[in-house]
């Protein structure tokens, strides 16, 4: 009969890995939760730089134990990362497995990666974790990198108070969030905001500035108004820096400036606008998504051990589970009934 050491070698597996998209706190959490996985059971894992890109280059790093050793609490990706896809280039992605001798790969990344590993998916052995701080990947309650953002944005709004108050000024802060407004909603009411407005609520600009005025006529001479980038107003276009990212989507960026000049000449009051910008993704991760990520990063691993393809970890109550990668191609948007919530707290 063969002993345990000889079966685990003949069980051992090849595993590629990249992260994909914005950086975003907790990547290297998974990296190590990876590599540490397999290093229990004898498999290998090979990084794959700046995400796609680095399948398309052909720029890998080979990730033994000591290589992750430290990185628990750092910021961005020790892979690099990048918004290349590899979707129209099936064959070079077919020629990296092969030269690499993978036996399954693992796509660390939001929206795009996702897209990507799924359309992928039904021709490679890949594994998908969720990324994003903007929590806007359905299939799962949460992603990681998210709570990390709120917590840096609801900080810059407790700091905002108090010079908002003192000088009686308006202030808008303007934060991330493309399609979802999670990081806008959740942030703004931890802050204490006045209003928050989202990409899935179209605003009317009067109404905002009703607002404010309403709080100056209770003897609150200030407001804090907290907006996602992807906010639009009711008949008005998506505000944008005018230049398209790697994947042709517009960068967005300038609402807040864009409210505030309205405000300001529809109130009368001193305005001005704070945008958080990339100060949200960068840096170390909380401890809640230090410990998501290294379960997600767990459970993909033992996924591709386990042959389990074309799935995606994600949260689902208090277990992470394994739900069909295509589920990450949908996106999750902030409920009407929460928003309806949010209201009650406002103003």
């Amino acid at each position: 009969m063969r002993d345990a050491a000889v079966l685990a070698k003949l069980r051992a597996m090849r595993i590629g890995i990249l992260t994909g998209g914005g950086d975003c706190p907790g990547l290297n959490a998974v990296i190590r939760a990876v590599v540490r996985s397999a290093h229990l059971h004898g498999d290998e894992i090979v990084g794959f730089r700046d995400g796609w890109g680095g399948v398309l280059d052909g720029a890998t790093v080979e990730l033994p134990i000591e290589r992750v050793a430290g990185i628990l609490p750092r910021g961005g990706t020790i892979l690099g990362t990048s918004r290349r896809s590899a979707l129209e280039h099936r064959d070079v992605v077919r020629r990296r497995f092969e030269e690499q001798r993978l036996d399954g790969f693992i796509a660390v990344g939001g929206n795009g990666t996702l897209f990507a590993a799924n359309e992928l998916a039904g021709e490679f052995p890949i594994v998908g974790v969720p990324k994003t701080i903007d929590n806007d990947i359905s299939g799962t309650d949460r992603t990681f990198g998210f709570d990390t953002a709120v917590h840096i944005a609801a900080a810059a709004i407790d700091r905002l108070h108090t010079t908002a108050e003192s000088h009686y000024r308006n202030l808008i802060v303007e934060v991330m969030g493309r399609n979802a407004g999670w990081i806008a909603l959740h942030a703004g009411l931890a802050g204490g905001a006045d209003v928050i407005l989202v990409p899935e609520r179209p605003f009317d600009v009067a109404d905002v500035a009703a607002r404010v005025l309403a709080r100056r006529g209770r003897g609150r001479g200030f407001s804090i108004i907290v907006v996602a980038e992807g906010a639009t107003a009711k008949d008005g276009e998506l505000v944008t820096k005018g230049r398209t990212d790697p994947l042709g989507r517009p960068l967005l960026g300038g609402i807040g400036h864009w409210l505030e000049g309205e405000l300001e000449a529809r109130t009368r009051a001193e305005t001005r606008v704070v945008v958080l910008g990339h100060v949200q993704r960068g840096g170390t991760a909380t401890a809640y998504d230090r410990v998501l990520a290294s379960r997600m990063g767990q459970r993909a691993h033992l996924a591709v051990h386990e042959r389990r393809f074309g799935t995606m970890a994600a949260l689902r109550g208090p277990r992470i589970e394994l739900v069909p990668l295509a589920e990450a191609t949908v996106p999750n948007l902030v409920p009407d009934e929460e928003l309806d919530l949010a209201e009650a707290f406002l103003g």
